[in-house]
């Protein structure tokens, strides 16, 4: 009955797409979506799944649904932006949401394969879209080593870059590629990994990115981990130029090279602890971005603004009923640190969708030519909190607050951004 049940669910979304249906944009957007707190998702990947026995594996199936506001207030040089009155046109100051994740894994002693659906749709009965479908995750894998104390996976496919590396402000972006997994376990000296891969940026191009990240975990029994990571986005460069007499083609690919010039080394170092008079589990943290292929540029000053940090505590998990956590941090980001389409911190809003290099996202556009223009989604410093309480077995109360104002006053216009999100997330 459940195996009929998964593909009569397959057969519903390959006739969504047949449909032609359109799918939702890949852009990352900020809170739960693409950074869950480790502690929710490892809760939700162990919770109570339907599963079936086939063909001598497991097929899991496990989902969520949930209800979602962003109330969001965000001012450009003190004038309004979102909502009745607003200087840019159908961007709510209130956005509702409904929202349905289905997840599918299947496993073997040695392989696996898992898929991740999202449905994300507005709300309204004139605004309410129904079509807006994305596939966040899908990838297979298998185990190539299985050793007493290390182990070696090999992944292909897409999912978040945050879903295996760590960063508060950057790793937002898609990861459609090849990861290789090296896990190592020390009896003195700790947990050690390697991740690394290549990943698709643009097939119309042949360009590709690479990241990698080590790390050391319970270093010596202590508490204390490090981590160190390494993304190159800098990989194509189109030439091109950015002269007022050049052609918008010539223009277009200078860009491109502005936006993809991003090599970064990021480090951090955190904390773990559950002492006894707290009862929960405690975690610090700091992290540290520099992206090693800035140049000084017309739209910054004719400086490098190439660096990012973050610092920040997370206290409890959720494990049980009525548990909770709380995540808090401040974040200061340059306006060269991290690419805008790869952010995953506060961001700024940018309701204009104005692009940092030029007038629109992703490189589109006329080019920026001097440093009040640039927007983007970097240039910012600010505050996140998030807490989640676990209200029964099944449903959690995800809320957050962000905040953010503009970190280097003489980049781009004068901002100030604030929202606060609240979902209602059933997990089943």
């Amino acid at each position: 009955m459940v195996f009929r049940f998964f593909l009569f669910v397959l057969a519903a979304v390959f006739s969504f797409q047949t449909l032609s249906l359109s799918a939702q944009g890949t852009e990352a957007t900020g809170g739960l979506e693409q950074r869950d707190i480790e502690a929710l998702r490892d809760w939700i990947n162990t919770k109570r799944q339907v599963t079936v026995k086939e063909r001598g594996g497991n097929l899991s199936i496990s989902g969520e649904v949930r209800g979602e506001l962003q109330s969001t207030n965000e001012k450009v040089n003190g004038i309004k932006q979102r909502g009745s009155g607003g200087a840019v046109a159908n961007t709510p100051l209130r956005a509702w949401d409904v929202e349905v994740n289905l997840m599918l894994d299947y496993r073997t002693d040695r392989t696996w394969a898992a898929v991740k659906l999202e449905f994300d749709n507005n709300t309204g009965t004139e605004t309410g879209t129904y079509n807006r479908l994305s596939v966040e995750r899908a990838y297979l894998g298998g185990r190539i080593v299985n050793a007493n104390t290390y182990t070696i996976d090999g992944w292909i496919g897409r999912w978040f870059l945050g879903y295996v590396f760590d960063s508060k402000v950057q790793f937002g972006s898609f990861m459609d590629g090849i990861l290789f997994k090296y896990d190592q376990a020390w009896e003195t000296l700790g947990s050690f990994y390697f991740h690394a891969g290549p990943f698709v940026v643009n097939e119309n191009i042949d360009q590709y990115a690479y990241v990698a990240e080590i790390a050391l975990l319970n270093i010596a029994h202590s508490g204390f981990y490090s981590k160190l990571s390494f993304i190159d986005w800098d990989t194509k460069s189109l030439g091109g130029s950015l002269s007022p007499k050049a052609s918008s083609s010539e223009q277009e690919r200078a860009i491109h090279d502005r936006q993809y010039r991003f090599r970064n080394v990021q480090a951090i170092l955190g904390y773990k602890m559950a002492p006894d008079w707290f009862g929960r589990m405690m975690t610090f943290y700091a992290g540290g971005v520099m992206n090693t292929a800035a140049k000084k540029l017309d739209v910054t000053r004719d400086r490098r603004a190439n660096f990012a940090a973050y610092a920040g505590f997370s206290l409890g998990e959720l494990r049980k009923k009525l548990d909770w956590s709380l995540d808090v941090n401040y974040q200061w980001v340059q306006a060269q640190s991290v690419p805008s389409f790869d952010v995953s911190g506060i961001g700024r809003g940018n309701a204009a969708g104005v692009g940092f290099y030029s007038t629109k996202k992703n490189g589109k556009g006329t080019p920026h030519r001097n440093s009040s223009q640039p927007v983007g989604n970097t240039n910012f410093q600010g505050i996140s909190v998030e807490f989640l309480y676990l209200l029964t077995s099944n449903i959690t109360v995800y809320q957050s607050w962000r905040q953010s104002c503009r970190f280097d006053q003489n980049i781009g216009p004068a901002f100030n951004y604030k929202q606060y999100e609240v979902e209602f997330i059933y997990g089943f």
